[in-house]
């Protein structure tokens, strides 16, 4: 047999490093001048349309068009946001903005104030939720066709900037006059938090913000007070936010140096994201209630504390985003949000959702969802043997491809779609009624229920009320419905009591009535009465 010498081995060696770095210059620089040509056949073609068309051109906005367009060619999460919408965009998830401090809606063709955000300069000077706001910096805005984004421009500002409103307020015979200086307001990701009963808590998250971590921790350290020691962490309908904030969120969960999640992609190197040992909820009961809105953060979240089998997913399969964008800028202001890799809970799931046959297709997942029957029977979800995986404690079997299943599997409540009722929601009769409730009986509600509990206990939605609320359906050319309203009519008393509620006292009162008659609650508290099932449960998959 022929010997091969060391030195025979180091010159292969070297022979084939060379080679390496001759050919990977070669294949990017073939890249760099494919992008190079495009680029200037593209600008060939504008230069084109702007000297030669036969009418005017608007180029930019042809340009606009074509970088959606070829976005939409790749994924169906890359996307572009104009100069003027970038900084709205990062509004909710920066978590804060500056202005007046209030929640409003445009009543009546008036903005009326529906509550001041606590300790912000609105609730400082004195308005009060019922307020009328007419005149804006000696600018009258009743009565004159105003939008939401009317209100944003004039009453958001920079901090320390000044505003002259004139207020009218039914108790008072003349308009007040409040001076406002704009300050930093707080834009909460936390819903509510609250303990259920005497031992499980529950804190619902709407998105993830920079603030989220800290406003979780903040309702977490309250609960604990009042002997926490079950949690159902609730992110139905929460579409995600920052990969940051649900890292964050995951190690309040796990265990140090547990895997939260890994991203990989062509472009963007592997990387692993772990727990650290500073989680305040690393022990104790966890349930995690996710539905088909429950996207990307919320399914990192989900997807870690189910494959470490620290807790349990109840409700329905979610979205399925796992695909990561970073924020790119371009040179007018304006920003692509470009998706440049994939993500893998720790089991080495993918729960991308396939985008194969489009955007269009896409879009209409839910629908495909309703109409396959997968909203209201589990045994109507079928999975992909070649992506199974198995959780990392008990082995529990999971599958990737496609959003996370939950290990308990809760239908579509069909009373809140009914046809009538979701046609007095979208004509907003049920939310008006409220706000002229609220707004003509106010005083009496606050003597008569001084705080949540007495309102709680005693307050009832009477027949009149639902009567009234139809009349003023018809009036909107909403036809009664004699049957849905009888399938549906405890549900709209509640709904009405829990809006009041939020007008009278806070959001959170507003989930504890809501979620009374909540299906995927009461089967979280039902698991959670026995130790032995939430166990068991934590070993086998109930779907």
């Amino acid at each position: 047999m022929r010997q091969i010498t060391v030195r025979q081995l180091r010159r292969s060696g070297l022979n084939i490093l060379l080679a390496l770095v001759l050919i990977i210059p070669t294949i990017n620089t073939s890249a760099q001048v494919s992008v190079q040509d495009s680029q200037l056949k593209f600008a060939r073609l504008l230069r084109l349309i702007d000297g030669y068309y036969v009418d005017s051109a608007n180029v930019s906005k042809l340009t606009e068009d074509a970088i959606v367009h070829l976005l939409g060619e790749l994924d169906p999460h890359s996307t572009y946001i104009s100069k003027e919408e970038v900084d709205k965009m990062n509004e909710p998830l920066k978590g804060n903005f500056e202005g007046i401090g209030i929640s409003f809606t445009i009543y009546k063709d008036t903005l009326m104030v529906t509550t001041t955000i606590p300790g912000g300069p609105s609730e400082k000077v004195g308005l009060r939720a019922g307020d009328r706001i007419v005149d804006v910096d000696e600018k009258n805005i009743a009565g004159i066709g105003l939008k939401n984004s009317d209100v944003f421009d004039m009453l958001r500002g920079d901090k320390g900037t000044e505003v002259n409103l004139k207020v009218y307020r039914k108790s008072e015979p003349e308009l007040l006059d409040f001076k406002i200086i704009r300050d930093k307001i707080p834009i909460f990701s936390l819903d509510a938090s609250y303990m259920i009963n005497e031992s499980t808590g529950y804190i619902k998250l709407n998105k993830f913000a920079a603030t989220t971590n800290e406003e979780f921790e903040t309702a977490i350290k309250e609960l604990k007070q009042d002997n926490l020691q079950n949690l159902i962490l609730d992110l139905r309908g929460n579409g995600g936010g920052y990969l940051r904030t649900a890292i964050e969120l995951s190690d309040q969960f796990l265990k140090d140096d547990q895997m939260v999640v890994y991203t990989d992609g062509l472009n963007d190197p592997k990387r692993d994201y772990k727990a650290t040992a500073k989680g305040y909820f690393e022990k104790g009961n966890l349930i995690v209630l996710v539905d088909e809105g429950s996207a990307s953060a919320s399914e990192i979240v989900s997807g870690a504390i189910q494959d470490w089998d620290r807790g349990l997913i109840i409700g329905r399969r979610s979205f399925g985003k796992g695909l990561v964008q970073k924020p790119f800028f371009l040179t007018d202001g304006s920003m692509v949000r470009l998706t440049t890799a994939h993500y893998y809970t720790p089991s080495g799931r993918c729960i991308q959702k396939p985008y194969e046959e489009g955007l269009s297709e896409y879009r209409k997942d839910y629908a495909s969802r309703l109409s396959n029957g997968e909203m209201f029977n589990a045994d109507s979800i079928h999975f992909d043997d070649k992506l199974k995986h198995h959780t990392l404690v008990n082995g529990r079997n999971v599958y990737g491809g496609g959003g996370i299943m939950p290990d308990i599997f809760v239908p579509l409540d069909t009373s809140s779609h009914y046809a009538y009722l979701n046609k007095l929601r979208r004509k907003n009769v049920t939310y008006n009624y409220v706000l002229d409730y609220v707004d003509s009986n106010r005083e009496s509600l606050q003597k008569e229920y001084p705080d949540f509990e007495a309102f709680n206990s005693k307050f009832k939605v009477s027949d009149e009320a639902i009567e009234e609320i139809v009349a003023r359906g018809e009036k909107e050319d909403v036809e009664k419905d004699e049957k849905s309203l009888e399938w549906g009519i405890s549900k709209l008393k509640e709904e009405l009591k829990a809006y009041i509620a939020r007008d009278m006292y806070s959001r959170n009162d507003m989930f504890k009535i809501l979620n009374r008659d909540d299906d995927a609650i009461n089967k979280a508290l039902d698991v959670l009465k026995n130790q032995n099932e939430y166990n068991n449960l934590l070993v086998t998959t109930e779907y």
